[in-house]
């Protein structure tokens, strides 16, 4: 093996291991009292398709918490790969994110942006500790997805692409998960 083991858990050494794990970039917007909100996210997750569940957590320490915590209806937006802009300006603290920004209201009166990769529109299911964060479990109500569009991926600190390959991938879940 050549990973060194460490005495004392390393916090710093740990983030930069789970960033060996790549993830495509969401944006998940609500509307709460007639405030929008917005956050960029890479903790989107499917968690169920009966139920159609997907997940999402945010840090306990962010600013807008109180108001997530408060929102009924969420949209997550797989962003595309055309998109680091939106993700860079939904990634900043206490910022007036939503200047300039073009957004429809969905179904569930969330806003939706355009040219994503993939809109959810949900309802919120659930929420959980989960540590330094909470846990949103959604329900999805509605999706579209695009796929002319590649997403957004980010891993080991940066945003990355994604690349065609001619291999196929068996389907999944594969039959080993149950």
């Amino acid at each position: 093996m050549t990973a060194l083991m460490q005495e004392a858990f390393d916090t710093r050494a740990f983030r930069h291991a789970l960033g060996q794990f790549p993830t495509g970039v969401c944006v998940v917007t609500a509307m709460v009292d007639g405030t929008r909100l917005g956050m960029t996210v890479s903790s989107f997750n499917s968690l169920s398709l009966d139920p159609p569940l997907v997940l999402f957590s945010i840090d306990r320490r962010a600013a807008s918490l109180a108001l997530w915590e408060r929102a009924e209806a969420v949209a997550v937006h797989v962003l595309a790969e055309n998109q680091k802009d939106i993700s860079n300006r939904f990634a900043r603290a206490l910022a007036n994110k939503w200047e300039g920004m073009s957004a429809s209201e969905g179904a569930s009166g969330a806003p939706v942006l355009p040219g994503v990769a993939a809109v959810f529109e949900c309802a919120v299911w659930a929420r959980h500790d989960g540590g330094d964060h909470t846990l949103f479990i959604l329900a999805v109500e509605h999706f579209l997805s695009f796929a002319d569009r590649k997403p957004l991926v980010f891993g080991k600190g940066r945003y990355a692409a994604l690349q065609s390959s001619d291999a196929t991938a068996p389907l999944w879940p594969l039959d080993i998960h149950y």
